[in-house]
């Protein structure tokens, strides 16, 4: 459960910098950007977040778990 709130945390500060990227904030480029290889693990750790959101999702929703079928 712990990893899932990692995941989820990571992937909410990855939506948030695509969103202040596509009005032209990096927030992400803008703290860590004098540390290209720190910026680059974030960048990474926000990767391999959504690729385990993917794969245990439907495990880990209750939603998707009880079958329900509102969106």
């Amino acid at each position: 459960m712990k990893l899932h709130m990692v995941a989820f945390i990571l992937l909410i500060v990855g939506g948030l910098n695509w969103g202040l990227t596509a009005i032209g904030f990096n927030v992400v480029s803008m703290i860590f950007g004098s540390w290209p290889i720190v910026e680059q693990i974030i960048y990474i750790l926000v990767g391999v977040a959504a690729i385990y959101e993917v794969v245990t999702h439907k495990q880990n929703c209750k939603n998707c778990a009880a079958g329900s079928a509102t969106v």
